[in-house]
């Protein structure tokens, strides 16, 4: 039986925003590309919103609907890298030795 560690989480939640995970060892296999793809696009817009972030704090006319609609923006971004950095860690974990 596979074991936690050795799951892959996805880049998505299932039913009640629950977690995902895959278990295979094929690291091209379809599922594997199309988390992969997610996990890129995913950290494509945070990049994105992270600009955008600078430049809505720069700009003095901004009011508090534009901040509130960043923040809610940023939030989601910053959850989906922290899941990102979650799942890559745990890859790392699985198939790299540790050198201390």
């Amino acid at each position: 039986m596979t074991t936690q560690n050795e799951l892959r989480l996805l880049p998505w939640t299932g039913p009640e925003g629950k977690p995902c995970y895959l278990s295979t060892d094929d690291r091209n296999g379809y599922m594997s590309r199309l988390a992969d793809n997610i996990e890129s696009e995913q950290l494509e817009t945070a990049a994105a919103l992270l600009k955008q972030a600078a430049e809505t704090l720069g700009d003095e006319r901004a009011n508090p609907g534009d901040m509130q609609l960043l923040a809610k923006e940023l939030t989601g971004a910053l959850r989906d890298v922290l899941r990102v950095a979650t799942s890559r860690g745990h890859l790392l974990d699985a198939s790299e030795p540790h050198r201390f």
